[in-house]
């Protein structure tokens, strides 16, 4: 071993191998001898008390008992605790604690020397330094595994007893010790070389049998697996059964031939090996061993994947003579792994990088740009209108159109961007180099204008957009989660904006998001801390201007915001399905107020879609109208023609419940949205609510918005429906959808939404009147 002294007590690190290695070696059977050196110091102690008892006060001997008991107990529990070295490595605070622990002892001897000896003549002084250097010589004996304590030991228990010679003028006994310190130490030297030596040798040949051992197990367990062998020229030799087999071919037929060759396959006469094959044959060159390197190998039954382990081989005399290892076809679990790696890093419908390897492509970007001070940029971009056609056409036309819309976007990717699923609509784009601002609008606005162009999907042309919004890094984001939170804020903001939409990170927008976070929380205890309220806006009939029913209309008093417009927590009641608890109270408070009009007079009551598809709506709806006494035929449900999208069979099947109570049903923004000829054949509607839009466009000469409101009333007559215009606000308004032939106006010329009890007083006011 070429170790230095200082290298083998551990003081400093070898040039090879590891200083923790070494070291768990030599301590790994230190705890079996630390019984055996407390006995011999418990003995030199005994004998040390035989000479001088008498001689010394009692009470320093028993001070020097107790300290000599600590040092030893402190000594014996460091080398218990060291008990398991052999299953952990070697640290070096276990390696400072046991030279202390052992230095420890040695000045309690050393102590004994410099309080014993004055009380004592001169045999008895030597008396005591042969105790103590029988006990250096034990420990340079018994302690070769931890060589530093026994260094330690001998070096301070000896230096003590060569000062207190010196002081008694003795040199001849100061140098007698001195030079036995010096055999002492060179011999515990010698001894821990020699013993860490066969500790290494004993390491290395456990593990070189351990290593055998599993190899020829595993080759014994596993039939796939086969010997071959090589020599100097790198042609086969011995060939195995197995290993002519995995060739398909004999044994004979492939001795003596090249191993190169014959796992090249066609590629050996133009050279153009695998990279896997020019790495063997450079190990086969440098004679190296080799574990489990993946080969690519073309052979007769195609293209495999091998599995190749070989060491070098030496003849008699010592010279090189070959090559002999093990090997097996891994190709089956070559592509197994192959596909695992591929779902974990592409998304399977669409074939673009998923939401992981975005991330990992949007963190290279930021070093890329750290490195090279440059920008990257992260856009989000989520489908307008698609969840309409999902839920309309089912979800394997959206999955088709998804298809079509990934390859939309790549069509319009550069090397420098890269595009990518991260779940249901949402995708994005990650812009390795972003240095020209205006590179990121025009992807952008590329994006968007390739996206929103019409489809083609069985049979179905269909149309959607898309929203996009984005984040720079480093100037928005240090992160990867910074930049892609900060981007889906940008997105919420152009998703607000209306949808086909790109818009820009800004720090304003962590406001925004913390503004809905509170309203949120706020409109989550509304219910429970009474700052909901209904007002009611009164619908007239078109004939006398009588009032004819009221619609609830809710509001919200925040104790926290003031009050909120429905423009805005309503969405938001919406998205969190918020709405439906808060629509089970709007229904049961709205027909505890209408029980208290007259009897002729209904009650309008908006119902969302994840209220009307929530199982049992019907039951709450029942619940309202026994809990207040109000008639089911009093009660009017409005719904919008969008709630047939999601879901038209449940919808149906609960509005035909509600209708089968003896409530009627209202349509809603008639015309604004989708088509909804197919369910008024289908559901009997009591009204149709003509949207505001149309009543003011007719109203500025608008002949689509006249035409569209003729046809309305028109279709409606025919199926026994009445119709409500919106939003009127003039006397020429009203006018003109009375002239239209429309049944009933509601609008602010007849009265803007009010309380409960203020409509109870209209009401009893226009009877008045009307008397």
């Amino acid at each position: 071993m070429r170790l230095t002294p200082l290298q083998i007590v551990g003081l400093r690190d070898p040039e090879e191998g590891g200083w923790s290695r070494l070291r768990t070696l030599q301590y790994a059977g230190l705890h079996q001898m630390g019984l055996t050196r407390t006995i011999a110091h418990l003995l030199a102690a005994v004998i040390a008390l035989g000479l001088f008892m008498g001689d010394v006060p009692l009470w320093q001997i028993l001070i020097w008992l107790v300290t000599l008991g600590l040092a030893l107990a402190n000594g014996h529990r460091i080398d218990r605790s060291l008990a398991d070295i052999g299953r952990r490595s070697m640290t070096r605070e276990d390696f400072r604690r046991q030279a202390l622990g052992v230095a420890a002892c040695a000045f309690v001897w050393a102590f004994a020397l410099t309080l014993f000896a004055p009380h004592g003549d001169s045999g008895e002084q030597l008396a005591l330094w042969t105790l103590i250097a029988m006990l250096i010589a034990g420990s340079t004996a018994t302690m070769s595994a931890a060589p530093i304590g026994a260094i330690t030991f001998a070096t301070v228990a000896g230096g003590a007893a060569a000062l207190n010679f010196l002081f008694r003028g003795q040199i001849e006994f100061a140098a007698a010790v001195i030079a036995f310190l010096a055999v002492a130490i060179g011999g515990t030297l010698t001894a821990a070389r020699t013993y860490l030596s066969a500790r290494i040798a004993e390491a290395g040949v456990a593990e070189k049998d351990e290593v055998v051992s599993l190899l020829l197990r595993e080759f014994q367990e596993n039939e796939a697996d086969w010997l071959w062998q090589v020599d100097v020229n790198r042609r086969v030799r011995s060939a195995s059964p197995r290993f002519a087999y995995a060739l398909g071919s004999e044994p004979d037929t492939i001795n003596g031939k090249s191993l190169i060759e014959l796992i090249a396959g066609e590629s050996w006469a133009s050279g153009k090996f695998a990279p896997s094959l020019h790495e063997l044959t450079q190990m086969l060159t440098r004679r190296e061993n080799f574990s489990n390197m993946l080969v690519q190998v073309d052979i007769a039954g195609g293209r495999r994947w091998w599995e190749l382990s070989g060491t070098p081989i030496t003849d008699s005399k010592g010279n090189f003579a070959g090559f002999r290892g093990v090997g097996s076809d891994v190709t089956e679990q070559r592509e197994s792994d192959e596909k695992i790696a591929y779902l974990a890093r592409y998304d399977t419908l669409t074939g673009l990088p998923n939401r992981l390897m975005l991330t990992e492509a949007l963190g290279e970007a930021m070093r890329y740009a750290d490195q090279w001070k440059t920008s990257c940029a992260f856009l989000m971009v989520d489908l307008d209108r698609f969840k309409s056609v999902n839920d309309s056409l089912g979800h394997q036309i959206g999955d088709r159109l998804l298809a079509q819309v990934s390859k939309r976007l790549q069509s319009v990717m550069t090397e420098n961007e890269k595009c990518g699923r991260l779940g249901g609509d949402e995708f994005a784009i990650v812009i390795r180099d972003a240095a020209d601002k205006d590179r990121i609008e025009k992807v952008a606005t590329t994006v968007i204008k390739a996206l929103s162009q019409p489809y083609d999907v069985d049979n179905h042309t269909l149309y959607i957009g898309a929203s996009i919004g984005s984040a720079v890094g480093p100037r928005d984001g240090t992160t990867v989660e910074t930049l892609m939170r900060n981007a889906d804020l940008a997105l919420y903001r152009a998703k607000d904006d209306g949808g086909g939409e790109y818009r820009t990170y800004e720090p304003s927008l962590h406001a925004d998001a913390e503004e809905r976070r509170r309203l949120e929380l706020a409109l989550r205890h509304a219910v429970g801390r009474n700052e909901l309220l209904l007002n009611f806006q009164p619908v007239v009939s078109a004939k006398d201007e009588q009032v004819v029913s009221f619609e609830a209309l809710l509001r919200w008093n925040s104790a926290e915001h003031g009050f909120v417009s429905p423009g805005k927590f309503i969405p938001l009641a919406e998205d969190t399905r918020l709405i439906v608890p808060i629509g089970e109270w709007v229904l049961h408070e709205a027909c505890r107020h209408a029980v208290k009009w007259p009897s002729d007079m209904k009650v309008a009551v908006n119902v969302s879609g994840e209220q009307l598809l929530e199982p049992g709506f019907s039951e709450s709806v029942v619940r309202a109208l026994a809990d207040s006494g109000l008639p089911a035929n009093r009660l009017e449900v409005e719904v919008t023609e969008s709630i047939f999208l999601r879901d038209a069979r449940t919808a149906r099947q609960a509005l035909e419940e509600i209708m089968a109570l003896g409530c009627s049903i209202a349509l809603d923004d008639f015309g604004t949205g989708y088509s909804s000829l197919g369910y008024l054949r289908k559901l009997h509607f009591s009204t149709i609510k003509v949207d505001r839009s149309f009543v003011q466009g007719a109203a500025q000469g608008s002949r689509e918005s006249l035409a569209i409101i003729r046809a309305v009333v028109a279709m409606a007559q025919s199926l026994d429906m009445a119709t409500t215009a919106e939003g009127t606000e003039t006397k020429e308004e009203v006018e003109l959808v009375r002239s239209l032939g429309c049944d009933k106006i509601q609008g602010y010329f007849f009265g803007r939404p009010i309380g409960a009890e203020e409509a109870l007083e209209l009401v009893r006011k226009r009877r008045i009147v009307a008397a």
